[in-house]
């Protein structure tokens, strides 16, 4: 009978602490730092929602629409659903320990892991669609161990929910799902595959999926277009050796709670019924690296390998060894909890860079050159100076000039940058053919005024662009100190010839077809 059976209240109480630990070293993190570039994206996407955009399903959209009506526009306030998720999916852990027969130790345990892992602790706090897929994945775990454990029809048809949902988050929801049902096949809960109640839940999820799928079939399949794109630029370069070693570190001395989770999943006659976790952990592990898929791709599927690693270490650590717990507990998270602020920012920016260097560190970025922050941590800085600038020039035309002033950025950080800084200063809605910007970007680039942020500092307007203006003038660029944008340039292109919008309109035509 599961633990939480015998008294579910104290037991909730005591997952409820960790969910409280969770979101406050998240609050803690918050606003020390500035947007990341893809928060700025899917503010974007918030004020343009739809079914579907080139790289993303429509969820992160809707809750980044729900955000700013909610709580405004701060990095504070961006940042809370995502600290909501995190603090779910410590709950959901937490909950599968219980629902295997774990108690107060187990839940620590594993708790604690996720909370300290690197992996969640860099990944659950941004406004990013990560930490709610990962909720997802998880929460779709717990659906079926409760399923398993009172053999109720509504868990499944929540899980139908669940993973419609979860598609409609992220498509490798779609991995998981696969993984999570074949894994039946080779357990004794094969028979689960032929009920009714899982065609019903099969049937709500593509409900749930199919708008977004008939997006998709609307607009040429982006999704293929966008994996074609990664693979191409990003997923070709992964090697299998690398994914798995990473995956090894990724969560540091969690690594001793997930693993032993993983074989006694495998071996244990106490988890024989939940044996099909482990085997949906391999599929989508071998799916991954068959894909050169990235690292954080896989981050969904160790919440439940943390709770089976909780409730192993409690069954061999008798509750009469009270110090030998404790002292596991600090060896397991202590590391974890030093290492924290390299995952998460809960030191300002010189601190931080004093904690890199105290441990040694020097990041390399995407460039193979060693700087004084991680890249992540370098994509959280320079973009309100870059909006601020952008506006500064827009301010510094005559108002007849303003009228005919349109503004583009070379990447959708930029342009996600401009648009959501410039809306305090009513600027022209920022156009770009990077990313999602493609779908509504103007048809015309042919204003007599354009600005124009061109991440390559000058690259663009000086060798490509210099002959279709009749002059150009730098007005500024970025110079944070630690951004990864430093060197940002903004130019004011005056009286841009024909040939200017001719190459920006075949652009435009190629993106949308994409």
């Amino acid at each position: 009978m599961p633990a939480d059976k015998y008294n579910p209240q104290k037991l909730n109480f005591f997952i409820l602490l960790f969910v409280v630990i969770k979101i406050a070293l998240n609050m803690l993190a918050m606003s020390h730092f500035g947007f990341q570039r893809d928060e700025l994206l899917h503010l974007a996407l918030g004020d343009h929602l739809d079914w579907g955009f080139k790289e993303v399903p429509p969820v992160i959209a809707l809750l980044a629409k729900l955000s700013t009506t909610l709580f405004g526009g701060s990095v504070f306030a961006t940042r809370m659903f995502s600290t909501l998720a995190g603090g779910f999916i410590v709950w959901f852990t937490g909950k599968i320990v219980a629902e295997l027969g774990g108690g107060r130790f187990a839940i620590a345990l594993a708790c604690l892991a996720l909370i300290f892992a690197p992996a969640f602790a860099a990944s659950d706090y941004l406004f990013q669609p990560v930490v709610f897929d990962q909720l997802w994945w998880v929460l779709a775990v717990y659906l079926i161990v409760r399923y398993i454990n009172t053999s109720e029809p509504i868990h499944i048809y929540l899980l139908g929910v669940v993973i419609g949902v979860g598609l409609l988050t992220k498509y490798t929801m779609a991995f998981f799902a696969a993984s999570l049902l074949i894994s039946l096949l080779f357990t004794r809960q094969r028979k689960l595959l032929w009920s009714k109640p899982v065609l019903i839940a099969a049937a709500i999820a593509l409900v749930v999926f199919l708008p977004n799928l008939l997006w998709q079939f609307r607009h040429h399949l982006p999704v293929f277009t966008h994996m074609k794109n990664l693979r191409e630029q990003q997923l070709n370069y992964i090697k299998p050796a690398d994914f798995i070693t990473n995956q090894l570190k990724v969560n540091g001395m969690a690594l001793f709670v997930w693993l032993p989770g993983l074989i006694a999943l495998l071996f244990s006659s106490a988890l024989s019924k939940f044996r099909f976790i482990a085997f949906a952990y391999i599929l989508v592990f071998a799916f991954l690296l068959y894909m050169n898929g990235k690292d954080y791709y896989l981050f969904g599927a160790y919440p439940m390998l943390f709770a089976a690693g909780g409730y192993s270490f409690e069954k061999w650590i008798k509750a009469k060894y009270v110090v030998v717990r404790g002292i596991a507990l600090v060896i397991l998270t202590l590391l974890n909890i030093i290492f924290i602020p390299l995952a998460l920012p809960i030191l300002p920016v010189e601190q931080t860079i004093a904690v890199f260097k105290s441990l040694h560190i020097a990041p390399k970025w995407e460039d193979q050159k060693e700087h004084p922050l991680s890249q992540d941590y370098a994509d959280m800085f320079g973009w309100d100076e870059m909006g601020n600038k952008v506006a500064w020039a827009y301010s510094g035309l005559k108002p007849e000039q303003q009228k005919h002033t349109q503004i583009y950025a070379d990447n959708y950080g930029d342009a996600g940058a401009v648009y959501h800084y410039g809306k305090k200063y009513h600027l022209p809605e920022v156009a770009s053919l990077n990313s999602s910007f493609t779908l509504w970007a103007p048809d015309s680039l042919n204003a007599h005024y354009i600005i124009y942020v061109d991440d390559q500092g000058g690259g663009n307007v000086i060798k490509r662009l210099a002959p279709f203006v009749e002059k150009y003038v730098k007005l500024g660029e970025v110079k944070s100190r630690y951004a990864r944008e430093k060197g940002t340039t903004i130019f004011l292109l005056v009286n841009p010839k024909p040939g200017l919008n001719d190459i920006y309109q075949k652009e435009l035509a190629r993106k949308r077809l994409e």
